[in-house]
């Protein structure tokens, strides 16, 4: 009998608790998200004055958004580029680094001198670290949701993936928070003297509790599975990228028209609505920001809950809810601002959210379900990052333009409610989703992936 040559079959890795899991991914999101929001925050009301002195206040506003919108345009090279060493090596790696690089450029922007110090240099460094800050960010996304819906199962993926989707309002209520209270403890001349530069280097502490987290995760077991099979098989790989164009051109693009009016919407609620309410409403900081704040926490506990329903009825029937509500919700938006009281405010800023939270809680289990394994990093950042280019990347730059143009917000509601149509048509065309098995098997047998 000939002795038996074939390699022994590598150790079972010790698989991470998911409820570790999905905190690891909710915390390191929220701390991510944190920095940035908190970026579009200073925007709103910092950096016009910070960086961009000699302008108009509108028109300094519009440059400040300018370099917000630099962010967005950096994501999807952060998600081709982290997509394609996260389908190749690992969600975990890319998810540590992204954090890193994060955390860094964060807590580099609260050291950065101002343009009455330096001149021109002060604007171009800063766009510099907005760039990174896309770049990093536009790798999270795709790990932190991919590292919960491989670990989980298919009856309840809709909840437990939108956990990290539950990141973003928590990011921006620990943000909006951070202000709010240097705002009651703080003159403006202070805040915008030293103060403004807190909240970015608290991103330093945030980081190092979010990578103590994270390093205590094991990769997913699905994509542990997939590296196997190719391993065995030792056939050569194609970049995930080219997996992406060839075999899922069309998933990718309703993951970019299902994130229009969702993308748009939120930034318009959390980001332009401080420069709405401050400028043309003539209301106080402070006031805008406990508004947000409140909003916020509605926001974080109707994600999950949006999850679920989804796992119940489907991922377009509640994303489509989301839009339908949006594009009517626009147009009482900015009328409940301007009667100027506090829980108008509150009110217009949290229905907001709640039809946002909508589109957003399904989209992690949504995208994570368009694709297979050995592409799913690449193609739902891809998808996901690409329409924030044109969506949230641009949506505070084109509010502001059309309010400076038109004197009234009508335009603005007319565009929210454009971007949700576009919504509407990609879930129109899209196939329902709940309830797949994300294992590369099973995408195979599918006939999803080309053998």
């Amino acid at each position: 009998m000939e002795p038996n040559t074939s390699p022994a079959p590598a150790p079972e890795q010790p698989r991470t608790p998911f409820v570790r899991v999905v905190t690891a991914s909710l915390i390191g999101t929220t701390i991510e998200w944190y920095d940035f929001f908190l970026y579009g925050a200073a925007a709103a009301l910092v950096f016009n004055h910070v960086f961009f002195p000699d302008s108009d206040p509108l028109v300094g506003t519009m440059l400040a958004f300018t370099t917000y919108s630099v962010g967005f345009v950096a994501r999807p090279l952060g998600g081709l580029v982290f997509g394609h060493y996260g389908d190749r090596i690992g969600r975990k790696r890319l998810l540590v680094i992204s954090l890193l690089m994060m955390g860094g450029a964060t807590f580099a922007i609260g050291l950065l001198p101002t343009y009455a110090a330096v001149g021109v240099a002060a604007p171009l460094l800063l766009t510099l670290l907005r760039v990174i800050q896309g770049f990093a960010l536009g790798g999270e996304w795709g790990g932190a949701v991919l590292l919960v819906s491989e670990h989980g199962k298919p009856a309840n993926r809709g909840f437990w993936a939108s956990w990290p989707q539950a990141g973003a309002p928590g990011g921006n209520l620990l943000a909006t928070a951070v202000l709010a209270v240097l705002a009651v403890v703080m003159t403006d001349d202070a805040f915008l003297d030293w103060g403004w530069r807190i909240p970015f280097l608290l991103s330093g502490v945030l980081v190092l509790v979010g990578l103590w987290i994270r390093l205590a995760v094991t990769e997913s077991p699905v994509f542990r599975q997939a590296r196997e099979r190719v391993e065995r098989t030792g056939r050569p790989e194609r970049a995930p990228i080219v997996g992406v164009l060839r075999d899922h051109w069309r998933e990718a693009l309703v993951a970019m028209g299902v994130r229009m009016a969702e993308n748009v919407s939120y930034y318009i609620v959390t980001a332009f609505i401080l420069v709405y309410a401050t400028q043309q409403a003539g209301l106080p900081n402070g006031q805008v920001l406990n508004a947000v704040l409140v909003a916020s926490a509605v926001h974080l506990v109707t994600i999950p809950a949006w999850g679920a329903l989804s796992d119940r009825i489907g991922r377009r029937p509640v994303t489509a809810i989301g839009a339908a509500g949006i594009a009517v919700w626009g147009f009482a938006f900015f009328p409940l601002i301007d009667i100027g009281a506090f829980w108008s405010v509150a009110l217009a800023a949290t229905v907001g959210l709640i039809l946002h939270g909508a589109m957003y809680g399904p989209q992690a289990a949504f995208f994570s379900e368009l694709f297979s394994t050995r592409v799913r990093y690449s193609g739902a950042s891809v998808g996901y990052q690409l329409a924030s280019i044109v969506a949230g990347g641009l949506a505070p730059l084109i509010a502001t333009a059309l309010l400076a143009s038109f004197g009234t917000a009508t335009p603005v509601a007319l565009y929210m409610a454009g971007m949700a149509v576009l919504t509407l048509v990609a879930v129109a065309v899209a196939r329902e989703t709940r309830g797949r098995d994300l294992s590369e098997v099973a995408a195979v047998a599918e006939g999803t992936v080309r053998e």
